[in-house]
């Protein structure tokens, strides 16, 4: 069997893709490491898995796109994070290999250096892109605002005319940085968006088909492998057996945003209209807010898919993983998006039939019940795209697509 070197994001939402895989992989044999967060590699080793921390210097180079005004100063902010953190990834990724030795290489989408290792280690490799992905298409809107799609001639002018102006911008703003991170491992340079995310053999993308807009095409390389809810696992917190009201999760984002505005809204609005709600803070801190006693629990973090099977609703940010994990279990969404990709996860939620969109300029203790109320009309839609959801989990489609990438490389090679 095979030994098998995975690279991850500092993004805790970035390795639960990683941890669901892993467990497959290990299952058919294969030997499995991961790098990624220092405070998650107990947690990884717990599941019996092989874990080493990431160069501490890379978990230091912190998101700080939140502090940005404007959706351009955001991007700005983003692309120097991930161009500040690409040349530590470069010697650490390279470190790994040289200690652990690998037959293949998973990385993180969100690491320019690790990638760029991977392309030049001449070993098969694979990019997992956990979140809906910008790749421009016909048919589908450009990427970034959260458009609708829109058919007919209208429609394609729109998206050519405004695909143009975000792409260009994505373009002029990212290339750059991106073609001296190759420059620098001696990889060919890239030309385009579309060039960014196709250079990977593979690219296992973590979600189902339902949840995307559809296209006339995918690249061969994409592979839908449904949505990555691995995790570490939980038991039933006693406090939730003596609830006795409809339960609505609020989850803020686990990189730093500044969404501390729905836990506070939902506090202040929702015990009174009979619901319990139940809040993760994340990144901010549980203690500076105002809890109603009896009425809701919050803490930093909380089991997830403990809590979604009692849950009747989930107020989120438009993360990736929080919006996939409950509509798992069935439940819908309200998004209140915050930034990064967020407007394109509430939108895309919007468009399946799962989620209603709350503008975060708008979010009200009125517009945030209005939204909570409405989301009974998803409920069996929500149910369906469930059902899909678990067959791909028991399908195993992203080890399936590894170990297939591992045998067309035998095949190349004899």
């Amino acid at each position: 069997m095979s030994r098998i070197l995975a690279y991850t994001s500092p993004a805790r939402g970035h390795l639960f893709p990683v941890l669901g895989l892993a467990d497959q992989l290990v299952r058919r044999g294969h030997d499995i490491e991961i790098v990624t967060l220092a405070d998650a590699v107990a947690d990884v080793r717990a599941k019996g898995l092989s874990a080493r921390p990431m160069d501490p210097h890379i978990e230091q180079r912190e998101m700080d796109d939140w502090k940005a005004s404007t959706s351009l100063g955001a991007l700005k902010r983003s692309v120097a994070a991930f161009a500040d953190r690409a040349p530590l990834e470069i010697a650490d990724l390279q470190a790994a290999i040289d200690d652990f030795g690998p037959d293949a290489l998973i990385v993180d989408t969100n690491t320019w250096g690790a990638q760029a290792v991977a392309e030049a280690s001449g070993l098969p490799w694979a990019v997992f892109q956990p979140y809906f992905t910008p790749l421009p298409g016909t048919g589908v809107p450009p990427f970034g605002p959260g458009l609708a799609p829109m058919s007919g001639v209208v429609g394609r002018m729109r998206d050519r005319t405004v695909g143009a102006l975000i792409t260009g911008q994505l373009e002029r703003t990212m290339l750059p940085s991106y073609s001296s991170v190759r420059a620098t491992v001696g990889v060919p340079d890239i030309q385009s968006i579309g060039g960014m995310l196709t250079t990977a053999p593979l690219v296992l993308y973590f979600t189902v088909a339902d949840l995307e807009y559809p296209r006339s095409e995918w690249p061969d390389s994409f592979r839908f492998v449904g949505p990555a809810l691995g995790g570490p696992t939980h038991a039933e917190p006693e406090w939730l057996k003596a609830v006795d009201r409809p339960i609505v999760l609020v989850s803020c984002s686990s990189e730093h945003q500044n969404d501390r505005s729905l836990v506070e809204t939902a506090l202040a609005a929702l015990p009174s209209q009979g619901y319990f709600v139940v809040a993760s803070t994340a990144s901010h801190d549980p203690e500076s807010f105002d809890v109603p006693e009896g009425s809701a629990v919050v803490r930093r973090f909380l089991p997830h898919d403990a809590i979604l099977p009692h849950t009747t609703a989930v107020i989120c940010h438009g993360g990736m993983g929080i919006s996939q994990r409950a509509i798992s279990h069935g439940v819908p969404l309200v998004v209140v998006p915050f930034g990064r990709d967020q407007l394109e996860v509430a939108r895309r939620m919007q468009h399946a039939g799962v989620g209603i969109t709350v503008n975060r300029r708008r979010l009200t203790a009125a517009t945030l019940t209005d939204a909570l109320h409405n989301t009974e009309k998803l409920t069996d839609r929500t149910r369906s795209i469930a059902e899909q959801i678990q067959v791909t989990q028991q399908q195993e489609l992203a080890a399936d697509a590894v170990q297939e990438l591992l045998e067309s490389h035998v095949d190349r090679n004899t």
